[in-house]
């Protein structure tokens, strides 16, 4: 069973930060409101309203400390009431700032208590936004020196004897008693301590080691030992080092560490090379080739030797990488990030669990069928034939495949390559083979391919393919297992980076089967919370399969009744519905400066994004459509458009198209809608006009049918073997997710009316009212989004009443007419001039 990966990637990203952290922790869980964020931000205002209370008490002593003197002494000597004296006092906070600035600069610290200020400032910020205008434990070791410092400075340079003069508040009482115990102890002295208690404030404060070392750095370079990192200046002694480790270790303790260094070694993120079941590779060949690998099987006939080898060669890992240092500013994101966990949208549908490989079969036994001797029979064939056209071989290699086997020739010197693309039809004949087709020359290789189709074919079961380690560890966004290439290897692609990809086969070729592959390799690896499917199927019975799924995987216009979408006029609905859904996601990726789903999902899933502010985690969207001929047919311009818009914009917001048809004439796959879609998939079609048109190459036509196919992605061709799921197991997969807990309906995609359903004016009585029509006016201006979705959801209400609600907000001239796949403009400004309307609807 397939790995959710989602939720243990996020849990391994933030091991090393909750073991920093456990310590600290576990200090918190002891006081549970200080964790109160509402016991937090009012902290943190009292801080800064103290802060400038105290700064403006102090300032207006230096003018009015001498007219309050009398009444601070006789509040607190004689003991007189608050009201008798709060009109006496002229501070300009009055009574209680006089007695604070009192106490703080004429008892205690002097002029120094202006530091005490920024101090509860600094520390008042930090509590409310989350960010340090100064690191808190710098902040604090300033303040209480400068405290003692300056009392100290200004009591030596007032105290004139041991009097108190007018002028000795400056120095306050405790700056009056240090100035006279160091008077005492060292005299004149005091000067020289001074200076030098600033000189080592100013050493450590500046960390005067690093600037040196960094000096020196400048000068000439420092040979280092690179088997450890360093995290210190290399001029450091090693006692010193051993220091600062302590101390870098106390700050990680502190709750408000600003800094975090992590470590990240680069040698075990490299990835084991993974393990492959390889198709056996046979050397054919007339003479013995030079400078070949050494045989492991070796059968000496009387024309060839035959080399079985393995194709895959694993290389060697990389070593010896220095460990990479990065360094992350813990912003307030981060700080909510490790409160609350990063946001895990699986956690919708925690109990979901995936469907298990066990309700897929078994089909073929892995064994490769093809025998020596039927080897060695088209060898000779092909041999035979090309040297009656007198073209010579200098080698000739077989890789064995599920369906074809890959016969690659090295014709000898002056041998055209056109001579044998031409020779197609009689190799066929020679053969007594349907489906050949030669590849000349092999991209990438200095040989001529000839595919023949095995006599006895391997069916390719989707358990084998699922079961594989490149399926279940990918890290790919959108994983689809395929099936096997012609080398008998896995073949796994990601359909994100596709990003749109266009099937087309004749009836009975396995196209229909391809889709089932490709909906359960993303059923396999997706959680419902990242994963939607918009399922078109003009057929009606192609993808019902899938109705058990609705309230997990699908997603639907909010007025269909069905998940599943085959009315012609509801696809063009929904297609233009998906349009809707591109224009608002790229609005939210402009407000949140992001490029792309994959950095906007993870700004959200880091809580860099707000969700009040309309932010949202963005599931992945594939829009499946089984028959694109029918539609063309019915629908022509209206279907074409959307798609087509589709294709050219809606990649890098996630929505992604699969489209398959069985007729891929150019009138069903025109010129807007193909080269939209780089990647194409071809089954077996009927003529090689058709093959041109889907693949711009011709051999499609040449395929054999049952699952064999062509994929096309660029400039490259590979022929693969479809794997097969059947009917009954597609069932058991959606009956084991259906039965499990969903969410409470289908994903809901913006509403669509089409012209004919746009209602007006006339049809609506604004005497019959909502019972909501005023909240749902100030709903929409509040927003400036005249949107029948945006009621349901504000509202909880089902979309007939929204929309009957938006009919009357358009009648009230709250809102615009209908405009298309734009959203209705909001003609009120704001709930002022609403509520001016609203009362004159209520008079009338």
């Amino acid at each position: 069973m397939a790995q959710n990966t989602y939720k243990s990637n996020t849990f391994k990203s933030n091991q090393g930060k909750q073991a920093k952290a456990k310590k600290k922790l576990s200090l918190n869980l002891k006081i549970p409101f200080l964790k109160d964020r509402r016991f937090q931000l009012s902290l943190g205002f009292f801080l800064l309203l103290a802060s400038v209370f105290i700064f403006l008490s102090c300032f207006s002593y230096l003018f009015t400390g001498k007219a309050d003197q009398s009444v601070v002494e006789a509040f607190f000597d004689k003991g007189e009431s608050v009201k008798s004296l709060g009109q006496e006092a002229a501070n300009w906070m009055k009574l209680l700032g006089a007695l604070t600035a009192h106490k703080l600069i004429f008892s205690w610290f002097g002029i120094g208590a202006f530091l005490i200020p920024p101090f509860l400032f600094i520390l008042g910020y930090k509590i409310v936004w989350g960010k340090e205008l100064m690191k808190i434990s710098r902040a604090l070791v300033t303040t209480l020196f400068f405290l003692v410092w300056i009392s100290l400075l200004m009591g030596s340079m007032i105290r004139s004897d041991d009097s108190v003069s007018e002028w000795s508040f400056y120095s306050g009482g405790m700056g009056y008693e240090l100035s006279l115990f160091f008077d005492g102890l060292l005299g004149y002295g005091t000067i020289l301590f001074l200076a030098f208690t600033l000189l080592v404030y100013v050493i450590f404060f500046f960390n005067i080691t690093e600037v040196l070392s960094l000096k020196k750095a400048a000068v000439g370079p420092v040979e280092k030992d690179n088997s450890m990192p360093e995290t210190k200046s290399t001029a450091t002694e090693p006692e010193s080092e051993e220091e600062a480790e302590e101390d870098m270790e106390e700050e990680s303790e502190e709750a408000l560490e600003n800094w975090v260094v992590t470590v990240k070694d680069e040698e075990e993120a490299d990835s084991e090379p993974e393990k492959e079941e390889s198709a056996p590779t046979i050397n054919l060949s007339t003479t013995p080739a030079q400078n070949t690998p050494k045989p492991q099987v070796e059968e000496k006939t009387d024309e060839l030797e035959l080399e079985i080898a393995p194709v895959n060669t694993p290389q060697p890992k990389s070593q010896d990488k220095e460990p990479a240092f990065e360094v992350e500013i813990k912003e307030a994101s981060e700080k909510l990030v490790e409160k609350a966990g990063h946001y895990d949208p699986t956690l919708d549908l925690p109990k979901f669990q995936f469907p298990n490989v066990d309700l897929l079969n078994e089909y073929s036994t892995g064994k490769i069928q093809v025998t020596k001797d039927e080897l060695q029979q088209n060898k000779d064939k092909i041999v035979e034939t090309l040297t009656n056209f007198k073209i010579g071989i200098a080698s000739i290699k077989a890789t064995i495949g599920p369906t074809v086997t890959l016969y690659e020739i090295v014709p000898e010197a002056g041998v055209k390559i056109s001579k044998i693309k031409n020779l197609e039809d009689d190799i066929a004949l020679s053969l007594s083979a349907l489906g050949i087709r030669i590849i000349a020359p092999i991209p990438g290789k200095g040989t001529i391919g000839i595919e023949v189709p095995n006599k006895n074919k391997e069916m390719v079961s989707m358990r084998s393919v699922i079961s594989t380690d490149k399926f279940m560890n990918s890290d790919m966004a959108l994983p689809i297992a395929l099936g096997k290439t012609i080398t008998n290897e896995i073949f796994v692609t990601d359909l994100a980076k596709m990003p749109h990809l266009l099937m087309a086969g004749a009836t009975g070729q396995g196209k229909s089967v391809g889709l089932n592959v490709i909906l359960t390799s993303l059923l396999y690896k997706k959680h419902p919370s990242q994963l939607k499917f918009v399922l078109v199927d003009p057929k009606k019975v192609e993808l019902t399969l899938f109705n058990k799924i609705e309230r997990h995987y699908l997603a639907k216009l909010p007025d269909n009744e069905e998940p599943i979408i085959t009315d012609t006029k509801k696809v063009i609905y929904t297609l233009n519905s998906l349009c809707i859904e591109m224009d608002q996601r790229y609005d939210l990726l402009k407000d949140a400066a992001c490029r792309n789903i994959k950095e906007y999902n993870k700004k959200f899933v880091d809580r860099k994004l707000n969700p009040e502010k309309g932010h949202r985690f963005l599931p992945y969207i594939v829009l499946v459509i089984d028959e694109l001929a029918d539609l063309m047919m019915t629908a022509g311009k209206e279907v074409e458009t959307p798609i087509a818009r589709l294709a050219q914009l809606a990649r890098a917001i996630g929505i992604h198209l699969v489209v398959a048809t069985q007729r891929p004439s150019v009138n069903v796959i025109t010129g807007i809608i193909k080269a939209n879609f780089p990647a194409r998939l071809s089954f077996r079609v009927t003529s090689k006009v058709d093959s041109r048109t889907i693949l711009d190459a011709g051999g499609a036509d040449q395929l054999i049918g049952q699952g064999d196919m062509l994929l096309s992605m660029g400039s490259d061709i590979i022929r693969l073997q479809c794997a097969f799921v059947d009917t009954p197991e597609v069932d058991e997969i959606c009956e084991f997710i259906g039965s499990q807990r969903g969410y409470d309906s289908a994903y809901l995609l913006p509403e669509f009316v089409g012209e004919d359903e746009g209602g007006g004016r006339a049809d609506v009585d604004l005497s019959e009212r909502d019972a909501l029509f005023d909240e749902a006016a100030r709903l929409i201006v509040a927003h400036q989004q005249g949107s029948t979705s945006l009621i349901q959801r504000k509202l909880k209400l089902g979309y007939n009443r929204a929309g009957r609600l938006i009919d009357q907000l358009e009648a009230a001239g709250i809102v615009g007419p209908f405009e298309g796949s734009k959203a209705r403009e909001v003609l009120i400004p704001d709930e002022y001039s609403l509520e001016q309307l609203l009362n004159n609807l209520g008079n009338n």
